[in-house]
């Protein structure tokens, strides 16, 4: 077997993907009239495979189906039922990183992973028991011990300061803390590691060091400004209120991450209110000239 790191990007948004159903934001706008300059997007996940034919989901968006029809190497190649789906992993309770699993359904085997914590919220809601168990195994991971999923293809999982998942929240709810409700993903093959991390608070000194030295980064690219939502009218809560550090700025994940040794730098799980989704825009200039790609559904990494 010949081992490559390879990733799929199958959704680039954050939560309602790009243009939103219901949203006349400017972006919005803009994707709703055609404009070729805002490409739509589909919610937030990643696949990758160490040998091309067996593939681990990075989260399950509620845009599953679409992304697996957008993505050849996800079509089913033999008998009457086959996936070249082996293993999701998700990486926190988020309704946009977990519906898709109710779209895994059809009596196809897999292995689920995530933390304790994930798949006990997973396990109290019934409706995910359409994954029949005796088809779906569901596998807890822990920090600090690294498992092999797939042939191939090395994970280990590290915490990220974040929160509950939205529907969680209740009057105990903390921001930032770290724990096993946002974590952050290391993925190594043939000597190559890619660092995936969809939702982060704000980066401290051990998210710096787990991406430092990486092939590629794909990081949190949520909101522009932290109250980004709010000069829009589309909310009353900022960027830090959801658990996500904001792009730009002197506290922004730019400037945070600035100097690390990374190869591709890709900003992923992108609001449809941010206006990096603007091909040629200030904002869309400003982080390319900094390093950054600001990833689309499709975009393919090879390490």
């Amino acid at each position: 077997m010949t081992v490559r790191l390879r990733a799929i990007v199958l959704g680039s948004a954050a939560g309602g993907g790009v243009p939103q159903w219901n949203c006349r934001c400017r972006v919005c706008r803009m994707a709703w009239k055609g404009d070729g300059s805002v490409r739509p997007r589909t919610q937030s996940s990643v696949a990758v495979s160490a040998d091309g034919e067996r593939w681990l989901l990075l989260n399950a968006s509620p845009d599953i189906r679409q992304q697996i029809w957008s993505a050849p190497a996800l079509h089913p190649q033999t008998g009457s039922r086959h996936s070249p789906i082996a293993a999701v992993l998700v990486t926190n309770g988020d309704v946009d990183h977990v519906t898709g699993l109710l779209g895994l359904r059809e009596r196809q085997a897999f292995d689920l992973y995530g933390t304790d914590e994930t798949l006990r919220t997973i396990a109290d809601n019934q409706i995910f028991d359409v994954m029949a168990a005796d088809c779906v195994t569901r596998r807890s991971v822990a920090f600090g011990e690294p498992f092999r999923p797939l042939p191939g293809l090395d994970i280990e999982i590290f915490p990220v300061p974040g929160k509950v998942p939205l529907w969680r929240e209740d009057q105990n709810l903390r921001i930032g803390e770290e724990g096993e409700n946002t974590v952050g993903v290391t993925i190594s093959a043939g000597g190559a590691r890619l660092v995936y991390i969809p939702g982060c608070a704000h980066v401290t000194d051990a998210v710096r060091a787990r991406i430092d030295g990486a092939d590629a980064l794909f990081f949190d690219g949520t909101l522009y400004t932290d109250d980004e939502m709010i000069r829009e009218g589309l909310g009353a809560k900022t960027g830090r209120r959801m658990g996500h550090i904001s792009m730009s700025g002197p506290d922004g994940s730019a400037a945070a991450l600035a100097g690390l040794a990374v190869g591709r730098r890709c900003f992923i799980h992108i609001n449809n209110t941010n206006p990096v989704l603007i091909e040629g825009s200030p904002e869309r200039r400003a982080m390319e000239e900094a390093g950054w790609e600001i990833s689309h559904d499709g975009l393919e990494v090879v390490l």
